[in-house]
C-alpha cells in the first residue's frame, strides 16, 4: 500500500528563541586611549600578571595555536554564543573595528568549533587584530597559512559549528575564568552616559612603568 501523505516534523516550543538577553548586539561601544593599549605591549604577560596580583588572567588551557611568536594585543569586541554555534561571531566581524581583538565566550564546550579559516580571513581583512576563544577552533593549518593572525583557543576539532543563535555581541562574558567587560557606551548629550576614561588599565600601566624602571636600576647597580 501506497500513500502521498507527508509528515511534517515542527519544533517544540522548547526550541523557540527570544529577543532581549541572549539575543542583544551593542554598536556604540567606547574605545579606550591608544597610548595606554599600545603601551601595554611594552610588557611581557607575566609582568602585567604581578601588577594585576595574578588575579585577572585567563587560563592555561586557552593557548597560542597559530604560533608561540604571534602576540595579539587591542580592546576586547566580546561575543558570547551557545556552545558549538557561531551566529554571533559572524555578526562581530560586523561590529568590531580595527584594531579589535575578538574574545568569544563558547562556555569551553570541547564539542564543535565555533570558528576556522573563513572567519579568521574575513576577520584579519577587516582589521581585527586576531581571536580568543574559551572553546575550540578548526582549519588550523588554513589559518597558520595567513602569516600573521594570531588565534588562541582550548584546541582544534573538524566538526563545524551550528549558525542559529542564540547569541550576544558587546556584552559582558567570561573567558579562561576572567569576567571580561567592553567599553561602555560614551556618554550622551544630556550626561547621562557613563564616562569610561580607562583609569583602572592606566594607574596599571603606571605602576608597570616603576616596576620596569626600579629593575633597570638593579641591574645597573655595580657588582651586579
Amino acid at each position: 500500500m501506497t500513500t502521498n501523505a507527508q509528515t511534517k516534523v515542527g519544533k517544540p516550543k522548547s526550541a523557540e528563541m527570544y529577543p532581549g538577553p541572549g539575543f542583544r548586539l551593542r554598536y556604540g561601544v567606547g574605545r579606550p586611549d591608544p597610548e595606554v593599549v599600545q603601551g601595554f605591549g611594552k610588557f611581557a604577560t607575566p609582568e602585567i600578571s604581578d601588577l594585576m596580583n595574578r588575579l585577572y588572567t585567563i587560563s592555561s588551557q586557552i593557548k597560542a595555536l597559530t604560533g608561540e611568536d604571534l602576540r595579539i594585543l587591542g580592546p576586547a569586541c566580546t561575543v558570547k554564543v551557545y556552545p558549538g554555534d557561531n551566529l554571533a561571531v559572524h555578526k562581530s566581524l560586523d561590529i568590531a573595528q580595527q584594531g579589535d581583538v575578538i574574545v568569544v565566550d563558547a562556555g569551553g564546550s570541547p564539542m564543535n568549533a565555533v570558528l576556522g579559516d573563513l572567519v579568521s580571513t574575513k576577520a584579519r581583512h577587516r582589521g581585527v587584530k586576531g581571536f580568543v576563544v574559551d572553546g575550540l577552533i578548526r582549519d588550523l593549518p588554513a589559518i597558520r597559512a595567513l602569516g600573521d593572525f594570531p588565534v588562541f583557543a582550548r584546541g582544534v576539532t573538524p566538526i563545524g559549528p551550528l549558525h542559529r543563535g542564540p547569541g550576544e555581541v558587546n556584552y559582558p562574558i567570561s573567558c579562561g575564568g576572567i569576567v571580561g567587560h567592553p567599553a561602555p557606551p560614551p556618554p550622551t548629550r544630556r550626561g547621562r552616559g557613563r564616562l569610561h576614561g580607562g583609569g583602572g588599565a592606566r594607574r596599571v600601566l603606571q605602576r608597570l612603568g616603576r616596576y620596569a624602571a626600579r629593575v633597570r636600576r638593579r641591574a645597573d647597580r655595580p657588582g651586579r
